[in-house]
């Protein structure tokens, strides 16, 4: 089963040395294993560019969809066997980046 791991942030690019060691370090096991399928960080939601195409005309707005003070900061696509697998997987992430991370399975 596939599942996206969000890693929720409420600062830009706030990473630490040391997380990127460890953000790396998982990243590389999850890879040496076929359970990474993709990871990628994501710029600032001031950034962001919604487009709206569903009625008569399109609509394009500057910024994120949300106004919160927290958001998607980066990703992981994972594979893993098992719900039990894809949480256990999701706690060390969270703890390789020092963030929450949501867990979502794919339809």
């Amino acid at each position: 089963m596939r599942y996206l791991f969000a890693v929720i942030d409420n600062q830009t690019n706030s990473g630490t040395r040391e997380e990127t060691v460890a953000i790396d370090a998982f990243n590389d096991k999850i890879a040496a294993s076929g359970q990474r399928l993709m990871a990628a960080g994501l710029v600032a939601p001031r950034d962001a560019k919604v487009f709206d195409n569903r009625g008569d005309q399109a609509l394009v707005s500057d910024g994120p969809i949300n106004q919160t003070h927290e958001y998607m900061s980066g990703f992981w696509i994972i594979d893993a066997a098992t719900d039990t697998l894809a949480h256990e997987l999701a706690a060390e992430a969270s703890k390789a980046c020092n963030r929450r991370i949501e867990v979502r399975r794919f339809l």
